[in-house]
Formats: structure tokens, C-alpha cells, sequence
């Protein structure tokens, strides 16, 4: 939590950009991935989500949907900015947490199950459930860390204004509800897509998946646009109370 609070404070130094465990490949928003089809993941029926995954699950911060519907109410609209000057890299990440771990890894061992590792820290073993699926993924090597608001949607509604400190802090905030652990064909499939362009094939997690997205752009104070804010409020619709 310390090396959290320090990542929201824009203090954390030696922090660099590096590819996952599992080599440098990349997907459409810049975050280290693996290969498709090697994760050792099954598919529950229907791809309905389960487990601690399900609801609330590992994500830290996450608001009830009372609070996430008052939190979309007050967030401003504005037309999806210019990409102009963005560059993954004005995003540092995976930061150091210390022990050889990175963010990355850090978020591995938090969403998943039995996981061990390697005196690297890598994984090289457990089970993670991915939400956005409904997968079980066996391998390491089959997920991807998710920025919950994607690098390059931020960029074009705020952060293209922040310090590289502060995008440092978002690229690898572990208080808030930005960073997951899901199969890496979801988020490839994801890229930079807003919730009016993307959703989560499973159904289910789509009340967790606004609950955060609204929480983390009100964190941050990032704008949306009147699609995505129309498609959030749908969304929240889902949640049972």
C-alpha cells in the first residue's frame, strides 16, 4: 500500500517501461502481452463470471453503484480529444514495488490463485479468472494487466495535460480500480475502445466494469464524451441495486 500511495503521489522514482514475463509483444494500448492461444484457459458455461471475480473481486477502491451513478452524474462531457503527441511511453509503467516485483506482477499475484513465483518474481504458476470472459487461465503467459481506462482514452480526454508523474501514477495505480488481470484476447480486442465502442463479452461484469471506469475517471478528473457517458449510465442499469 505504501508503494501505492507513493505511485498516487507522482513520488515513485526508477520507474521504466518493460515488457511482461512472457515477451515484447504488445497489444493495441502499448501493455506488454503474450502470445494468444498458450494461456491454458477453459471457458465457463455461457461465459458467465464467477467466483471472487464476480463482483467486486480483487479491484481495489471500487464504488458501490449508487455512488458510481452520482460519480457519472458529475463528470464532464466533453468531445474525445486529439491523439496528437501521445506516446506509450509519456506512461512509465510497470513500476518497481519492490522484491523484484513489478506493477505488472504485483496485479498477478493479487488476481489470481496459488500463485508462485520465480525469484524474478515472475509467475510461474496459478489459476486467474478472467472477468471480461469468464476464462480460467492456468498460464501466466495467456493474461494481460488491463488499464481499466486505457493509456491512450485518457490521453485524449485529460492526461495530455498532466505531468509524466501523474500519468506515471495512472499507468500503475494499485489503490484504484485500474488495473486487472484478464485474458489477453479480451484486452487486445478492448485496445483503446471507450465503453460506447467496447464492453465485456460476459454480461455480468458489465455493472463492475462501469462502477470502475466511472470510478477511475472521476479519480483522475478525465471527461467523457456524451456516447460513453450514455453507454456508462446503461450499464450501471445492470447493477442490482
Amino acid at each position: 500500500m505504501a508503494a501505492a500511495a507513493a505511485l498516487l503521489l507522482g513520488t515513485v522514482t526508477g520507474c521504466a517501461a518493460q515488457d511482461g514475463p512472457t515477451g515484447p509483444g504488445r497489444d493495441a494500448k502499448g501493455t506488454a502481452t503474450a502470445t494468444p492461444g498458450h494461456g491454458g484457459g477453459t471457458e465457463r458455461p455461457g461465459g458467465a463470471p464467477g467466483g471472487a471475480g464476480a463482483d467486486a473481486g480483487t479491484l481495489p477502491g471500487l464504488p458501490g453503484a449508487a455512488e458510481a451513478r452520482a460519480r457519472l452524474a458529475a463528470l464532464k462531457v466533453a468531445p474525445r480529444g486529439s491523439m496528437t503527441g501521445y506516446d506509450r511511453d509519456k506512461f512509465p509503467h510497470w513500476a518497481e514495488q519492490g522484491e523484484n516485483c513489478n506493477t505488472r506482477e504485483t496485479v498477478l499475484e493479487r488476481d489470481g490463485t496459488g500463485v508462485r513465483r520465480d525469484s524474478q518474481c515472475r509467475a510461474v504458476s496459478g489459476t486467474w479468472f478472467s472477468v471480461y470472459d469468464g476464462k480460467t487461465v492456468t498460464k501466466a503467459s495467456g493474461l494481460d494487466i488491463d488499464h481499466m481506462v486505457p493509456l491512450a482514452n485518457a490521453w485524449r480526454s485529460g492526461a495530455s495535460a498532466w505531468t509524466q508523474e501523474k500519468r506515471r501514477a495512472f499507468a500503475n495505480d494499485l489503490t484504484h480500480p485500474q488495473l486487472l488481470a484478464v485474458s489477453a484476447v479480451t484486452n487486445r480486442s478492448k485496445g483503446d475502445q471507450g465503453p460506447d465502442e467496447w464492453q465485456p463479452p460476459s454480461r455480468g461484469y458489465w455493472c463492475v466494469y462501469a462502477r470502475a471506469w466511472t470510478s477511475v475517471k472521476a479519480t483522475y478528473g478525465l471527461t467523457v464524451t456524451r456516447a460513453e457517458k450514455a453507454e456508462l449510465a446503461a450499464m450501471l442499469d445492470t447493477c442490482r441495486s
